[in-house]
């Protein structure tokens, strides 16, 4: 029988109502402190910093949010306002009719068709990440290795290739934005104006300069050589139209919603391999069943997409990870008009706070949500669940669009992995910290036994 009793790192949880000025701090440190301990237990908390606010961790509510009233809940400024540096104005940050075709122009890129034909780009990835882990001496950190992994295939997916990017440069400017432009502002908090500067925002001048300088460079070289054909992510966005109005994507929409699928589509994958195989390390029995789950099916070789059907556990793995550590904890939306959420009325200019952290360990919903259990997400024998009770990916017209490329992606990197390692945990341990994602601080560090 498993051992289930293995209760994974998680935030702090305050017990008391926090001042405005400790929201503030709290917030820059780690979004996911300022959740107050109601949310784990309730559907609606509310509250009053200069406005009201909400914050709801409710299957029905996410669902009304979501999909039901979605043009009453458009992405808060403040979310807007940490992300506009990079990403602009960009497929995330779009809404209504710019949103929409947008994520026309991108939608053919990770049909399954295409999602499979990049399959044999994620094994030979799986297989690199092996090589450099057989270097390591025997302990690693994980985040860092990930990272490199996932940040080769997105590139394979949106530019055929990376001849224009400095990973670790790139991977550190990605760091530095989070850690300034992506933090929350104490100008956000005592009232002062919009179309204030936030100091994050100056201070993230010089990663954003790196990053977008990458991304024009190759977008140029691909107006040097365009082919003409639709073969990868910037082909598309290149030719994309809308067709009601004509217009192009501008070389700034360009830069922008590539740097956006760049980094959302390596850091999201590389968080929850990160994180699962801290979950596995400190799990042994689990880890043992995936392994001999990899074995049966893959028999020594590298893992393919055509195996993922016949490894459950291992999806089962990945999703219980993305439960625990989802890879953006809070989001945040701005209420146009009134509506009624678990029985509580929104007025326009409320503030709604959606803590997927929140609602993935809520007590009304998950049994001992506290531990990792990946049986949760067996197809057979787990617990029915509500759809919009586990958000990963987001749901209704916004989901994620390249959510089954991400999935592919981990699992076919976590079954190579587990088949030819054994973890271990390490020190230091890890912290969930969210700035714009939730990322184990200072990182995941595992010892690991090479198998033959």
């Amino acid at each position: 029988m498993l051992n289930t009793s293995f209760i994974p790192v998680s935030a702090p949880v305050h017990r008391r109502r926090l001042t405005r000025l400790e929201t503030a701090f709290i917030a820059r440190r780690n979004v996911l402190e300022i959740i107050p301990s109601f949310a784990y237990r309730q559907p609606i908390v509310s509250g009053d910093i200069l406005v009201r606010w909400h914050m709801m961790a409710d299957p029905a509510g996410m669902k009304r949010v979501m999909l039901d009233n979605l043009g009453n809940y458009p992405k808060s400024e403040i979310m807007r306002r940490m992300l506009r540096p990079a990403i602009g104005e960009s497929l995330f940050n779009a809404d209504g009719a710019d949103w929409k075709w947008q994520r026309q122009a991108v939608a053919p890129v990770f049909t399954h068709r295409n999602v499979v034909a990049l399959a044999p780009a994620m094994s030979a990835t799986a297989e690199r990440a092996i090589a450099r882990l057989r270097q390591s001496g025997g302990r690693a950190e994980l985040v860092k290795e990930m990272l490199t992994a996932t940040f080769d295939v997105i590139c394979d997916v949106a530019l055929s290739g990376r001849e224009h990017f400095d990973s670790e440069t790139f991977a550190k400017a990605i760091t530095q934005y989070f850690q300034t432009a992506g933090r929350a502002s104490l100008l956000d908090f005592l009232g002062f104006p919009e179309w204030f500067p936030r100091p994050g925002e100056l201070l993230a001048g010089s990663s954003v300069r790196t990053m977008h300088s990458m991304v024009a460079a190759a977008i140029e070289a691909r107006r040097r050589h365009a082919t003409g054909r639709a073969d990868d992510l910037l082909d598309y966005m290149l030719a994309a139209q809308d067709p009601e109005t004509g217009q192009r994507m501008s070389p700034k929409d360009l830069i922008h919603n590539m740097q956006f699928f760049i980094v959302a589509g390596h850091e999201t994958t590389a968080l929850a391999l990160s994180w699962a195989l801290y979950l596995l390390a400190n799990s042994p029995d689990h880890q043992e069943r995936a392994r001999a789950e990899v074995a049966v099916q893959l028999g020594g070789r590298t893992a393919e997409a055509a195996d993922l059907a016949a490894m459950p556990f291992i999806q089962q793995v990945l999703e219980e990870a993305m439960r625990l550590y989802p890879p953006v904890g809070l989001l945040a939306r701005n209420v146009l008009k009134e509506d009624q959420l678990c029985g509580r009325l929104m007025k326009p200019n409320d503030i709604l706070f959606l803590p997927i952290w929140a609602l993935h360990r809520h007590e009304l919903l998950w049994d001992r949500p506290e531990l990792f259990d990946p049986d949760r997400f067996d197809p057979n024998k787990g617990p029915k669940r509500d759809k919009y009770q586990y958000l990963p990916f987001g749901a209704g017209p916004r989901v994620c669009v390249g959510a089954n490329f991400a999935m592919m992606q981990a699992g076919i990197i976590l079954a190579s992995l587990v088949q030819r390692f054994r973890f271990r945990p390490s020190q230091p341990l890890p912290h969930p910290v969210m700035t714009m994602t939730v990322r184990p601080e200072p990182g995941v560090f595992l010892e690991l036994q090479a198998l033959e």
